[in-house]
């Protein structure tokens, strides 16, 4: 028995003869950032929202897509009867530049540190002999976490947008 409200049949798992729907404003469809809720239509607009990530998203429905609009990265996915598939238009001088902020941020602080370690080494034997190393290790980490935060934001994976939204929501932030 196939139920009619369109988001039960969307989340429900698909058959081999899964009837394939057309992108309609009164449509309810999961929400192609999060994929956790549904997004619904704004009233008296091209547009649909979603409530647990609180996107805002302008629909073509001539080409079946959706666009997001409250994002530093927007990004574009079409409809395609079951799901959702992205429309990565790359915008290659943002992306090559933050692959080079990353390499920058992550690699020359550590390399600095072990320039200097190396230029004046500390006396074996003494009780400091392990800093430097140790210092080394921390540079690099704390700048790798820094560039891997930058790049989740920059993509926005929906697991950490799922994340966000749920510590937001925990700690009373949005």
């Amino acid at each position: 028995m196939q139920s009619d409200s369109p988001s039960k049949d969307l989340k429900a798992p698909l058959s081999m003869n899964a009837e394939r729907r057309i992108l309609e404003m009164n449509g309810s469809y999961i929400c192609p950032v999060c994929r956790h809720e549904d997004l619904e239509a704004i009233v008296l607009m091209d547009a649909y929202s979603c409530h647990f990530c609180r996107h805002i998203f302008t629909a073509n429905l001539s080409e079946q897509t959706v666009r997001v609009e409250d994002s530093s990265q927007p990004a574009t996915w079409r409809w395609i009867g079951t799901k959702w598939q992205a429309m990565n238009k790359a915008d290659v001088d943002l992306t090559i530049t933050v692959w080079f902020v990353g390499a920058v941020i992550s690699i020359l602080p550590p390399t600095l540190v072990w320039l200097s370690s190396h230029t004046f080494p500390p006396l074996e034997g003494s009780g400091w002999y392990w800093f430097p190393a140790v210092w080394i290790a921390l540079s690099f980490s704390i700048h790798f976490l820094m560039v891997a935060w930058l790049l989740v934001e920059h993509y926005q994976l929906p697991a950490y947008v799922s994340l966000k939204v749920r510590l937001g929501n925990l700690f009373g932030i949005r």
